[in-house]
């Protein structure tokens, strides 16, 4: 792509591995191509996966540093290239977190904003027509920013291959954001939610979002022995298992017959491991997920200015702030941590 020379903006990136190496500079806004859309961002929400593309270690794809981190924008479109179709100027948007994935199973060449290609903690960002999805009307930027990954992983998870429906339970694992995207997006549903964490003010403040019961994972009794009496001995529904490692043995415990355990995150260890014979007695349907296509985030969107759901957000920090950004994800957040940009 073409670059202009006739303004310039600024844009953080880190050089090599490591946070201490961000740094924020002052580079020429580049000008879009024929099928491409220059976009001022406005709001960028930051996922615990940029943490890893950070460091080195996000083990998804390569990292081509210097690299610009971050995945989920939102923004307006200032111009467009000469062959685009899909949108014109003053266009709110959102971007998509897998470049090329536009709808049924993923292909080969997408890639990712913030990994294999650059990302968009930046004043200005240049992307492909096809990259793009309109935000919603009921929220503004900030809120916005946080749909393309975390949303739309709940959402992909419950909905686009969970099937899930009225009188289901359904169990999230802490209270970050795909967490507390979860929670909404069921209750929406009309189904019930049980939440997990170890923090007595995050239990107090899921309640308040409308779950139907929480469980402090920091107790003797294990969570999944809690969540068998909580649901009569059934079992729940859908599972968000958030955390990897030897939890995923308390997932199979706590899964109805038949039921769905979406692996989303790895917050203890990439390892995921379970003893057979539950899983031979649970016949359950076990599903990575992740994110999600085109498609899936355009319903999404409808589906947010459906219902007003209002996403969570624990803080926003100014562009210059970005630093701290960072450490406020890696201390654990109720909800998302975003920038603003504009």
């Amino acid at each position: 792509m073409n670059q202009s020379t006739n303004s310039t903006m600024k844009r953080w990136t880190v050089a090599r591995p490591g946070a201490q190496h961000l740094m924020l500079e002052q580079v020429p806004v580049p000008t879009p191509g024929e099928h491409e859309v220059l976009v001022r961002v406005d709001a960028v929400s930051l996922n615990y996966r940029d943490i890893g593309v950070i460091e080195g270690k996000e083990l998804s794809a390569e990292m081509p540093f210097p690299i610009t981190p971050g995945s989920d924008l939102a923004g307006h479109v200032v111009s467009t290239g000469s062959r685009v179709t899909r949108f014109r100027e003053a266009d709110t948007v959102l971007g998509t977190f897998w470049a090329g994935w536009i709808d049924g199973d993923w292909p080969a060449h997408a890639r990712v904003l913030g990994g294999s290609l650059p990302g968009v903690l930046a004043q200005y960002v240049v992307l492909h027509e096809d990259w793009l999805v309109r935000a919603p009307r009921s929220l503004d930027a900030a809120q916005a920013s946080t749909l393309p990954c975390a949303g739309l992983t709940a959402w992909f998870a419950l909905v686009e291959q969970g099937g899930l429906h009225a009188g289901q339970t359904v169990l999230v694992q802490g209270t970050g954001g795909v967490a507390l995207f979860g929670l909404q997006l069921a209750r929406a549903h009309g189904a019930q939610v049980i939440v997990t964490s170890g923090s007595e003010d995050k239990r107090r403040r899921v309640l308040e979002l409308g779950a139907s019961h929480v469980i402090d994972r920091t107790v003797d009794v294990p969570w999944d022995v809690q969540v068998r009496e909580y649901t009569g001995g059934r079992g729940v529904d859908h599972i968000f298992e958030l955390v990897g490692g030897e939890n995923l043995g308390a997932s199979l415990r706590a899964i109805r017959q038949g039921g769905r355990i979406s692996l989303i995150g790895v917050l203890g260890e990439y390892a995921m491991t379970f003893p057979s014979v539950p899983s031979f007695l649970t016949r359950p349907v076990i599903q990575g997920i992740g994110v999600g296509h085109r498609r899936a985030l355009e319903a999404l969107v409808r589906a947010v200015d459906a219902v007003a759901l209002q996403p969570v957000i624990d803080a926003s920090y100014d562009f210059d702030r970005v630093p701290e950004a960072f450490e406020h994800l890696k201390r654990g957040a109720f909800g998302k941590i975003v920038v603003k940009v504009s």
